[in-house]
Formats: structure tokens, C-alpha cells, sequence
């Protein structure tokens, strides 16, 4: 599994614990992921996506998946959410 939101685009970022005597030492910053179950209602269908919880109040914010999707910049969105932001528009219009 990708540790990547299927959303929003988020990461792991890469980073430093530091001791109280100042010694480094790598680790990673991991995005709070979840498997989410949205419903298209112009598609007539629902999704599992990997979505940071980030993600879900974006959505929630946007009122609905859709409009989420509509709104939302291609180059953030996993590969299989473009091809379905790509039917959802033309659909819509």
C-alpha cells in the first residue's frame, strides 16, 4: 500500500528526532491515512480511497465528492481519480 493520499497528493516528509543532548537521527513524518468509502452521485457509484484525514474534510467542506472532484487540481489527484474526474466533467456539462 501507498502511503500517499489519493486526494490531496500528501507524503511521508523526512525529518530528525532530537535528543535533549542534541544527537539527530532520521525518521518519518507519516500523513494520517484512512480507507474511506465516497459516493458519486453523477456516476452512480461508490469508492474505497486511501485518503489522508486532511482529505476527508476537504471533501466535507466541498459539500460532496463530486463537486470535490470537479474543483480539485488534476496534478494532487492519483491516477484512476483522474480518469474519473475526467467522466465526472463531462457528464456534468
Amino acid at each position: 500500500m501507498s502511503k500517499k493520499c489519493e486526494l490531496t497528493g500528501k507524503i511521508p516528509l523526512k525529518g530528525h528526532n532530537v535528543s535533549h543532548a542534541n544527537n539527530k537521527t532520521k525518521r518519518r513524518f507519516l500523513p494520517n491515512l484512512k480507507k474511506v468509502k465516497f459516493k458519486s452521485d453523477l456516476l452512480k457509484r461508490s469508492l474505497r480511497l486511501t485518503v489522508s484525514n486532511a482529505g476527508v474534510r476537504s471533501v466535507d467542506k466541498k459539500g460532496s465528492f463530486d463537486q470535490f472532484l470537479i474543483s480539485a487540481k488534476s496534478r494532487d489527484l492519483s491516477l484512476r481519480l483522474k480518469k474519473l474526474k475526467k467522466s465526472l466533467v463531462s457528464k456534468s456539462a
